[in-house]
């Protein structure tokens, strides 16, 4: 038998809003992915999401994707939009000049039987990285179910707070911070998946 060769990795890019998040670029390609995922009738309570993706040296990182997808506020998982416009899924380009992102949603429910704590999935891209890379955001006042969190807990606890997002009140609505680190001492903990 005879072994073939790996292929060769590319990176995203080098205009990965322009492959990933079209809307971004000012195309109308695909439907809108949005940055509002729950839509404005969705049950649940409201949140904002914000953060940085930066480098190892703290620079923004120009030309990257966030894209996220979560559970409502019951803790479930939609398989297609809702009549509520919930989705579930969203893309955010980053803003090129400060690596700015923002979202707002609901913040998500534990699902029925599961250990797991309330948290979004993302999914990042960038110029220069090979693999996505995926972590978890979980939110600072929930710490009672982040204590039982099984993924959670398998990470260095010295590490842990590379995925926790810290709340603030602005307006009257929640609004958590999550700056994603993709280098350095501060590097946000990234899963193998």
């Amino acid at each position: 038998m005879t072994q073939l060769k790996e292929t060769p990795s590319q990176t995203a890019g080098p205009y990965v809003h322009i492959g990933l998040a079209t809307e971004a670029a000012g195309f109308n390609v695909f439907p809108a992915f949005g940055t509002d995922i729950a839509g404005p009738d969705a049950a649940g309570q409201r949140i904002r999401i914000e953060g940085s993706l930066l480098d190892g040296e703290g620079v923004p990182m120009a030309d990257a994707l966030v894209e996220i997808w979560q559970a409502d506020g019951e803790g479930c998982y939609p398989d297609v939009a809702t009549n509520t416009g919930f989705t579930g899924f969203g893309r955010v380009v980053p803003d090129f000049s400060s690596g700015d992102f923002a979202f707002e949603t609901v913040k998500p429910g534990i699902a029925d039987g599961s250990a797991d704590a309330p948290h979004l999935n993302l999914w990042i891209v960038a110029r220069g990285v090979n693999l996505g890379l995926n972590t978890r955001l979980y939110f600072d006042d929930e710490a009672r179910a982040n204590f039982s969190d099984p993924v959670l807990n398998l990470v260095d606890p010295a590490r842990r707070k590379t995925l926790i997002a810290t709340r603030s009140d602005r307006e009257g609505m929640p609004a958590y911070r999550f700056d994603i680190r993709i280098q350095g001492d501060k590097e946000t903990v990234f899963f193998d998946v």
